[in-house]
């Protein structure tokens, strides 16, 4: 059988096995990343991730290692944080959902100890699809420092773009995603957040690809806002393709991608993570031809989940994402 014209991935995240969190050993991290990426290999995802557990952390599950995972390991960022300087932090009003920094950044940024080839190839090793690596963007990472050193949060992002790029320089990925969940609700950063991350795209190695979404912390969206409003940012991208919440979002709002640049592929969100229920096969076969009426035939290069899954139940999300290859295929008439 040919191969398909949209392909099927997810944005990152799954649902983390119950026996990883009682026991949260190296063989059983490893066993449990052979469990999602087989999950997904098994439902017929065409580009696969480790479920982020690469970053997984039993102490900020808030936050699914997100944050802290990047820039802990980093030089010049202090974990112990001052009194005063908390109150300094909850003043800014940057991050509302984090009531403390991950950390303070005191000195100039280095990468220490973050070793992010290492992570991406233990992997690819388990992988037998073509492997998505993700990693949280520096607009996002800037914003939930606290910024002892450099000149404001835009110098600041752009020294932690320069991090991540040496070390995304050498993850061995076929897709190499970064994730900027905060922005959406802060487009008038778009211009220093497009020069930050296109750093970081610029040195993949493989295909380069950006993540957006409004947020999802328990089910419910962070950021408030619309993509009308990012359309600059996007198509300033050094990116293959963008991966967009769409499912969970107003269903005029789609218009406005006929505006993105025609060298950027479009990822399109057709599962709600949002939602418990999982969705049929003719659902998501439904919301791509919505797109394709809307924006034009072969417009749609990716489709996908919102977001990470991992907030999701097991059986949901294993239920979802046979769907979205489900959905696919009937879709472009492969069953």
């Amino acid at each position: 059988m040919a191969a398909p014209r949209i392909k099927t991935t997810v944005v990152g995240s799954y649902p983390i096995p119950d026996w990883l969190a009682a026991s949260p050993t190296e063989q059983a991290l490893t066993d449990a990343m052979r469990v999602v990426l087989a999950t997904q290999e098994h439902a017929g995802i065409d580009v696969v991730c480790d479920g982020e557990l690469y970053r997984f952390d039993i102490n900020h599950p808030e936050t699914n290692g997100m944050i802290e995972y990047f820039v802990r390991p980093m030089t010049g960022v202090r974990r112990e944080i001052g009194f005063e300087e908390l109150i300094e932090y909850r003043k800014a009003g940057g991050m509302q959902f984090r009531a403390r920094p991950p950390g303070v950044v005191d000195r100039p940024l280095g990468s220490g100890a973050l070793d992010l080839p290492s992570a991406c190839a233990r992997a690819k090793a388990l992988a037998t699809r073509p492997l998505k690596f993700t990693v949280t963007g520096p607009h996002m990472l800037a914003k939930t420092l606290l910024n002892k050193h450099y000149k404001d949060t835009e110098d600041l992002a752009h020294a932690i773009a320069d991090v991540l790029a040496a070390q995304v320089r050498y993850v061995d990925a076929d897709v190499v995603q970064i994730d900027e969940a905060n922005l959406p609700g802060h487009p008038d950063e778009w211009k220093w957040a497009a020069s930050a991350i296109n750093r970081v795209l610029d040195a993949v190695k493989g295909t380069p690809a950006v993540h957006l979404c409004f947020g999802n912390y328990g089910g419910q969206s962070i950021q408030k806002g619309n993509w009308a409003k990012l359309m600059d940012y996007l198509n300033a991208l050094h990116a293959d393709h963008v991966v967009m919440e769409c499912a969970h979002r107003p269903a005029e709002e789609l218009a406005v991608f006929r505006d993105l640049r025609p060298e950027i592929g479009l990822g399109l969100g057709v599962v709600d993570v949002k939602r418990t229920e999982v969705e049929s096969a003719e659902d998501i076969a439904r919301a791509i031809e919505r797109a394709q009426k809307t924006l034009g035939a072969g417009r749609v290069k990716y489709i996908h989940p919102d977001c990470g899954l991992w907030m999701l139940k097991r059986n949901m999300a294993d239920g979802k994402i046979r769907a979205l290859v489900r959905g696919r295929d009937l879709f472009e008439g492969r069953n």
